[in-house]
């Protein structure tokens, strides 16, 4: 069997519902599976404890429904939720995609319907997690290295040449800072143009007189033209 979530709340208030979803994952073996048919037992339990999968009715008792409760939740952290509902009107189709979905299961489903939402949407999950992983390890990382002898420090904003600061005017920093942050990747001229210049009104050839600039002021620095494109810098 593929990969589930190891703990699940189920949020739904009908009763009969609620038992059928419990029997359904006690065949998952899943560490922990609890119910509750209305959002302010549901917000006091969340403060408690840590899910990896939300199954939310849409209909709930009391005065906030699915809907309303899942915006309360997802203000404070990630957890992924498949949506349970009998109705399909756009107006609330709209609404729940508005929340980035993980899913949703369909009044009356199967035991079937269920472990397929829930594999999708894990796998989906574990995805997105390992992703967000990625950048911020890449964030924290400081320095860049660029071709041979150049190094450059996202955290001091300078260009180093074999251990030595290379002096840039402004304009040349941001250039090197936007391209140093995308290593190896190109960045498009609109993108440049704006952080440069913000809404200042330029002449197009502005952005590679500046390149320009710092081929002359560092000719052995892997500026790289795309024709049509945008500049990158090389790591190797």
């Amino acid at each position: 069997m593929s990969t589930l979530p190891k703990s699940v709340l189920i949020i739904e208030d009908e009763a009969i519902t609620q038992r059928y979803l419990k029997d359904i994952l006690a065949q998952f073996n899943l560490e922990h599976v609890d119910c509750y048919d209305n959002a302010k037992d549901a917000l006091s339990h969340i403060k408690t404890k840590n899910y990896e999968m939300i199954l939310m009715d849409i209909n709930i008792k009391g005065a906030m429904d699915g809907i309303q409760l899942s915006r309360e939740i997802l203000r404070t952290r990630n957890t992924p939720i498949i949506f349970i509902t009998a109705h399909s009107d756009t107006e609330t189709f709209q609404e729940v995609l508005e929340l980035s979905p993980y899913g949703f299961i369909a009044k009356p489903f199967s035991s079937q319907d269920v472990e397929m939402a829930l594999q999708l949407a894990y796998k989906r999950y574990l995805v997105h997690k390992e992703k967000e992983e990625e950048e911020v390890f890449e964030e924290n990382i400081d320095i860049v290295e660029i071709g041979k002898g150049f190094v450059y420090s996202k955290a001091e904003k300078t260009l180093f040449f074999e251990d030595r600061p290379v002096h840039l005017n402004v304009k040349q920093t941001i250039l090197i800072d936007m391209l140093a942050k995308n290593i190896n990747n190109t960045v498009d001229y609109d993108t440049l143009t704006l952080a440069i210049w913000e809404n200042d009104y330029i002449a197009d050839s502005a952005l590679r007189t500046l390149v320009y600039s710092i081929r002359k002021l560092l000719p052995e620095l892997p500026l790289l033209s795309h024709s049509k494109v945008g500049y990158s810098l090389s790591s190797s």
